[in-house]
């Protein structure tokens, strides 16, 4: 199955003072593009905190690989990677329409219970219980 993919314009605000897109914007589009992907599958913000859990950042690597400059569109994937615990791991590319590969991020993440302020033990499950397009994260 394909990575779940959302495409971004550069903006011209978003770069910085040699016209690249700014570093910390990297960040933004993995975001955009997991958030988006939670959308698509049915889950919501208001859903997870219905539900008393919300998703937590826990590490996240950028490897920048080509500049991206104000104008270009990129495409940003999302991809989950399930394990045995409490936590999962997210790949994510962003590249130019043209297929370079402008950045890789690897992210890991988990899904915080909101009231005890601890993870669950079973983030899958909370995924599966709240998407109703299960598929989208490989479950």
């Amino acid at each position: 199955m394909e990575p779940f993919s959302v495409r971004v314009t550069v903006r011209g605000y978003e770069t910085d003072t040699q016209g690249h897109l700014n570093q910390a914007v990297y960040l933004n589009y993995a975001e955009h593009a997991r958030w988006s992907m939670l959308q698509a599958a049915g889950i919501s913000q208001a859903g997870l905190v219905g539900q008393g859990v919300g998703p937590v950042a826990l590490e996240t690597t950028i490897s920048f690989r080509r500049e991206l400059l104000a104008g270009d569109e990129v495409d940003v994937t999302c991809a989950f990677e399930w394990g045995e615990g409490k936590t999962f791991r997210i790949r994510q590319e962003i590249r130019k329409t043209d297929g370079t590969l402008a950045a890789e991020i690897t992210a890991v993440g988990g899904i915080m219970n909101l009231t005890e302020r601890k993870l669950v033990a079973d983030p899958r499950a909370v995924f599966k219980e709240l998407a109703a397009d299960p598929d989208l994260f490989g479950l």
